[in-house]
C-alpha cells in the first residue's frame, strides 16, 4: 500500500508543474489558427510604461503588465467547432464564469464571460466565444486573456478610447 501512495504522488506531481489549460489541446491541431502570448511579452511590455509620452496610449502599456497570458484559437471547421464549443460549456460550469455580454445575430454566437478575484472589482479572467454559423466555412473563435485586472482600470480604458 505505501509504494502505491508513493507511485500515486510521484505520478501526479508533474500535473501540478505542467498543468495545461482546457484549451491547449487545440494548439497544433491542423484546421484551428492558435495565438498564444504569454506573461513575459506582455512584461516586456510593462516595461516601456514610463518611456511612452502619449497619456493614452501609456494606461494601455501599464494595463499590459496585468495581463499574463492570452490564448486565442480559430477554426472553420465544424468538427473542431463542435469540440470547441464542448470544451468552452465544460470549462464555463466548471469554472462558474460569470456572462457578462451575449449576442445572437445571424445564426451567431457571441459571450463573453469572467471570472472575478478576490474582491469584485478584480477580474482574474476573461473568455470571449464566438460560434460560427451554421454555414461552412464559418470561423469559430475561442479567446482566453488571463491576469489580476481591476475594473477601473477597464473603464479608464474604455474612456480614453472615445
Amino acid at each position: 500500500m505505501k509504494k502505491f501512495i508513493v507511485t500515486l504522488v510521484i505520478a501526479l506531481v508533474p500535473s501540478l508543474f505542467f498543468a495545461q489549460s482546457a484549451f491547449d489541446k487545440f494548439d497544433g491541431q491542423d484546421d484551428v489558427t492558435s495565438v498564444v502570448v504569454n506573461k513575459k511579452t506582455f512584461e516586456m511590455l510593462g516595461g516601456i510604461e514610463g518611456q511612452v509620452k502619449d497619456k493614452d496610449i501609456s494606461k494601455y502599456v501599464g494595463f499590459a503588465k496585468d495581463i499574463e497570458s492570452l490564448k486565442m484559437y480559430t477554426t472553420t471547421s465544424t468538427r473542431v467547432t463542435t469540440d470547441m464549443k464542448a470544451a468552452f460549456e465544460s470549462y464555463r460550469k466548471k469554472e462558474s464564469l460569470e456572462e457578462l455580454v451575449r449576442i445572437t445575430e445571424k445564426g451567431k454566437n457571441v459571450g463573453v464571460y469572467v471570472k472575478s478575484g478576490n474582491k469584485s472589482s478584480k477580474i482574474k479572467e476573461v473568455v470571449v466565444f464566438v460560434e460560427g454559423g451554421n454555414k461552412k466555412g464559418e470561423e469559430t473563435l475561442l479567446l482566453t486573456l488571463k491576469g489580476d485586472f481591476n475594473l477601473d482600470s477597464l473603464a479608464d480604458l474604455q474612456a480614453s478610447s472615445k
